[in-house]
């Protein structure tokens, strides 16, 4: 079974910076592309960051030129660096894969979340 598992949540102060990282797991035949979304309390879910198998990256106009977004397809992994973070960055933090499997192609992927809180 094909999981996706986010870490590198916390509370950090504003004008911190944290590094998420999400794991994809179980019998991936490929992983396309990859990204991060966000959902703060009372809000819907909005896109931050999708990254290409290729590496070609785009991002949300609030987080462009403070987040990052990586991958590593060796170890089926991205990252998202979040630099000079502000309290309405606030928000649980999930990653998304398409993933090709045996099964199913292109299958859309989501992990469980991670929080991250951004204090004033």
């Amino acid at each position: 079974q094909v999981q996706l598992v986010e870490s590198g949540g916390g509370l950090v102060q504003a004008g911190g910076s944290l590094r998420l990282s999400c794991a994809a797991s179980g019998p991936i035949f490929s992983l396309n592309n990859m990204g991060w979304y966000r959902q703060a309390p009372g809000k819907q879910r909005e896109l931050v960051a999708v990254i290409t198998r290729g590496g070609s990256a785009n991002y949300a106009s609030s987080v462009e030129g403070r987040f990052s977004i990586s991958r590593d397809n060796a170890k089926n992994t991205v990252y998202l660096q979040m630099n000079s973070l502000k309290p309405e960055d606030t928000a649980v933090y999930y990653c998304n894969a398409a993933i090709t499997t045996t099964s199913y192609y292109g299958r859309t992927y989501w992990g469980k979340g991670t929080l991250v809180t951004v204090s004033s």
